[in-house]
């Protein structure tokens, strides 16, 4: 057990360092421009996301997201225990993860995010950006499989929905101490988490509505 938290751990801690750093580097680079910089994120997000469930999938099942530990449980894929063990793990690691990328470009390790985003676009936008995660990620028989279904579900939705798909309570609250590029204003993060468990709860009604057929 212990391995399998500090795997979720881990996972977050990088992702989130890779989505706020990139999203930090793209805007220094990008000049101005948000759509170069926004496709700098979204590429390096899907590089991270892929390597990350490729690597520690076999251990931890490469959650690093509470919504697709509570619907692990939910499947019956994991118990309810060591779900609360991974959820923690996965937003102390994303929290950890937002501050080593703020470290790593000379900026304060906490700052309050004044990117406003909000409104019934935003959070539409992240039930079907969680829906579809959650439904792409645990439809994956293999982490091998999970690790391109999930980044290019992500990178997709990162241009298709007006929130930039953050998908994931966890690292919501990471993106709220990184004022970025990649940074939500303390103040919208509960809408989009709110939005983010009714997107798990028709992630997990399309999973147990879309099953395999039964063998003749």
């Amino acid at each position: 057990m212990n391995r399998k938290i500090l795997a979720e751990a881990l996972g977050a801690m990088l992702l989130t360092a890779c989505v706020v750093g990139s999203g930090i580097m793209a805007e220094r680079l990008a000049g101005g421009n948000a759509a170069a910089a926004l496709l700098a994120n979204t590429l390096a997000t899907m590089a991270v996301l892929a390597t990350l469930i490729a690597t520690l999938g076999t251990v931890s099942g490469a959650h690093f997201n509470p919504v697709v530990s509570a619907v692990a449980v939910f499947t019956r894929r994991i118990d309810g225990r060591l779900a609360f063990f991974y959820i923690v793990a996965q937003v102390l690691g994303c929290v950890a993860g937002a501050m080593l990328a703020n470290a790593m470009f000379d900026l304060p390790l906490v700052q309050a995010s004044t990117h406003a985003r909000g409104g019934a676009g935003q959070w539409l936008s992240e039930v079907v950006a969680t829906a579809g995660l959650v439904f792409v990620a645990l439809r994956s028989g293999h982490c091998n499989e999970a690790a391109w279904r999930v980044s290019l579900w992500i990178g997709a939705a990162y241009w298709f929905t007006a929130s930039t798909s953050f998908a994931n309570p966890a690292i919501t609250i990471g993106r709220a101490l990184s004022d970025s590029f990649a940074g939500i204003r303390p103040a919208d993060v509960p809408g989009f988490v709110a939005a983010q468990a009714v997107g798990a709860v028709v992630g997990a009604g399309l999973l147990r509505s879309i099953r395999e057929p039964a063998a003749a």
